[in-house]
């Protein structure tokens, strides 16, 4: 096992990997996506071709857990936003899996998402609350049940853009 020290922000963070020495970096960016604390805009395209790279090499379900656990959504929404059954979650965790590309593109989708939430919000308790509460603009849907799917993602990225630049039409 290998172990490394890395310092984001004031923050210091230690990874515990049985992964090649030299794939530490790929650690290191993961967490930054799913650290709340990382503004959505500092998202660079050398940090978007990151995740590129991050989405084909799979999330395990040890990141993916470590997030899960901190935002609003319950393992039976995950499974549903993933399309896969919550026995196939499970599975996931006791095997610690990788998730495949596409599962792995959407939980980036939805981290992305969910910090520009609260980037947007000021408060990851007043996002939540956006995120339950039915929405207008959305068709009278709560804004969680289009996270499914990456048009709805988009949908709810681009309502939140409106909300951040008061275009509430």
């Amino acid at each position: 096992m290998h172990r490394q020290l890395f310092v984001i922000g004031k923050k210091n963070v230690v990874f515990q990997t049985h992964y090649n020495p030299n794939n530490y970096y790929q650690h290191l960016k993961t967490m930054e996506i799913f650290d709340p604390q990382v503004a959505y805009g500092t998202i660079d395209d050398n940090k978007a071709i990151s995740l590129i790279e991050m989405v084909r090499h799979g999330i395990e379900f040890e990141i993916f857990d470590k997030f899960a656990k901190k935002g609003p959504f319950s393992m039976n929404e995950w499974s549903s936003y993933l399309h896969l059954s919550e026995r196939t979650m499970q599975r996931y965790k006791i095997e610690n899996r990788t998730f495949d590309p596409l599962q792995s593109e959407k939980i980036i989708e939805i981290a992305l998402l969910y910090n520009k939430g609260i980037e947007v919000f000021g408060k990851a308790e007043k996002f939540n609350s956006w995120l339950e509460t039915e929405n207008v603009a959305l068709g009278k849907t709560k804004p969680k049940m289009l996270l499914d799917i990456s048009f709805g993602i988009n949908l709810i990225f681009d309502e939140l853009g409106r909300i951040e630049y008061g275009v509430l039409a």
